[in-house]
């Protein structure tokens, strides 16, 4: 697996253990955020291949995230999936047109979302 750096932003550190295992274990180098306002701190200059965020967080959540990432030049075009709990189509369309390019429902299987992971940076 090439050298490959994931920003995992969910308010749950029980998630960010679990995710952040599988993509450490799986060769990424994870990066950790417990809501879109410390994600945004990360995001100062370092390459970042993935950008996975929850949709609800305290302080700034997966949307409004989104927005701001997409005004960053530095960050602009680095792709973003959601991993949360919401399933409905109307945020998912939301985050669509904010620029999300995957959207994987919790809970979720290893295979899962190491496959999503892979299509999204390869």
């Amino acid at each position: 697996m090439p050298d490959k750096t994931v920003l995992l932003v969910d308010d749950s550190a029980a998630l960010r253990l679990i995710a952040g295992q599988l993509l450490t274990e799986a060769g990424y180098q994870v990066l950790e955020a417990d809501d879109g306002t410390k994600a945004l701190q990360l995001l100062d200059g370092r390459k970042i291949d993935l950008i996975i965020t929850d949709v609800y967080m305290p302080e700034l959540d997966g949307l409004a995230l989104i927005k701001q990432v997409k005004q960053l030049s530095a960050y602009r075009f680095t792709p973003i999936m959601l991993l949360t709990r919401e399933a409905a189509d109307g945020p998912k369309l939301q985050a669509q047109l904010l620029g999300a390019k995957a959207w994987v429902v919790k809970p979720f299987s290893a295979p899962q979302l190491l496959q999503a992971v892979a299509k999204i940076v390869s």
